[in-house]
């Protein structure tokens, strides 16, 4: 046995446990220039295709940072009003929410208190314990310590993705220069503009097809009537860049918020059944006609990295989790010694190779 391989593969493991640990623990850092490097990624195309009009990066990336940045504010002002109304009506909205599904959770509490009564039981003849409840922060408490915390990383992103856009090509002629030989200058090189090209192609399609979404899904509920018809078009849009948990997520609030809002329970289904089918639609049909060939990456892979990330950086994470994909996909492509770990990511069988005929 070769101890020499086992103990490689051993410190390999190990290295692979630590860097993810430094990934988990230093989220706060790293998540800005994440962000600033998948936006300067998803820019840079436009910012050289503005060179070829005379026009400087500094001046492209100013004006295209400040277009995002007019784009989020215009957003928040048309929509921030109703976001408020509805933080202040949370509560009563979750009283009548329970009122009118308290024929569905009566079972529910029934088996509850069957259980609750089964453990005091339980608890009474066994010693006295004494148990120590830690209160723990509320859920719309967390959600605005987690918004206030990945808006800072979003402004934090936004300024450093600027300076790379303004840099123009510094950065990527240093990358280039670090490698020894020109045949890892051309891969670098191919690497590189691969990433920015699939990045680019993958966040622009994605934000249109999203867009496109909740255009449809506003006007399907404007027409079944529910309120905010717009507010919700836009929870559709955000939402969808989130694989898989976004459409199951957006339609659960809309069909709790259609519950509320209508006094017909199978009229108040038609806005999360409609939700649901407009987003699989998408999910299953747009998203692969458009972005299938060039993503070439199967579902499961999707679906595990989203897992992955989600557990790692939380809601962020998932929202990152396809383009970190992409990228590795990209580096498996121009890398001979992760050829496996690319096919087993690639949507499409490989070949299949034939035993040859013998030779008689």
């Amino acid at each position: 046995m070769d101890h020499s391989l086992a103990i490689k593969r051993i410190l390999a493991g190990i290295l692979l446990l630590m860097s993810f640990a430094t990934i988990y623990f230093t989220k706060d850092i790293l998540l800005p220039v994440v962000i600033g490097l998948l936006l300067a990624a998803t820019l840079s195309p436009l910012v050289r295709g503005a060179e070829r009009y005379n026009l400087s990066p500094p001046i492209s990336a100013l004006l295209l940072i400040m277009t995002i940045c007019v784009a989020i504010a215009v957003a928040v002002l048309f929509l921030g009003g109703s976001v408020a109304a509805w933080v202040d009506q949370a509560p009563q909205l979750g009283d009548e929410l329970r009122e009118k599904l308290s024929s569905v959770t009566a079972s529910v509490e029934a088996v509850q208190n069957a259980s609750e009564q089964m453990e005091s039981i339980t608890d009474s003849a066994g010693p006295v314990t004494q148990k120590v409840v830690v209160d723990q922060p509320g859920l719309l408490t967390t959600a605005v310590s987690n918004l206030a915390a990945f808006t800072t990383s979003m402004i934090v992103g936004i300024i450093l993705a600027l300076f790379l856009l303004a840099s123009g090509d510094m950065f990527f002629i240093k990358l280039v220069q670090s490698f020894p030989n020109l045949s890892d200058k051309k891969r670098a090189v191919k690497i590189v503009y691969d990433i920015q090209r699939r990045i680019s192609h993958y966040l622009l399609s994605i934000t249109l097809i999203n867009a496109g979404l909740g255009v449809s899904i506003a006007g399907v509920l404007f027409l079944i009537g529910l309120p905010y018809w717009w507010l919700w078009g836009f929870v559709a849009f955000s939402f969808n860049f989130l694989p898989f948990l976004g459409a199951i997520i957006g339609s659960m609030l809309v069909g709790a918020y259609s519950i509320v809002t209508f006094d017909e329970l199978g009229y108040a289904l038609l806005a999360p059944a409609a939700y649901l089918t407009l987003t699989s639609i998408e999910g299953q049909l747009v998203t692969p006609f458009l972005l299938g060939r060039r993503l070439d990456i199967n579902t499961v892979s999707v679906f595990l990295t989203v897992i992955f990330w989600g557990w790692l950086w939380g809601i962020p994470g998932a929202l990152m989790a396809v383009p970190f994909l992409v990228c590795l996909k990209v580096i498996c492509d121009h890398v001979d010694s992760m050829k496996t770990l690319g096919n087993f990511l690639s949507s499409g069988a490989p070949p299949v190779v034939e035993d040859p005929a013998p030779v008689a």
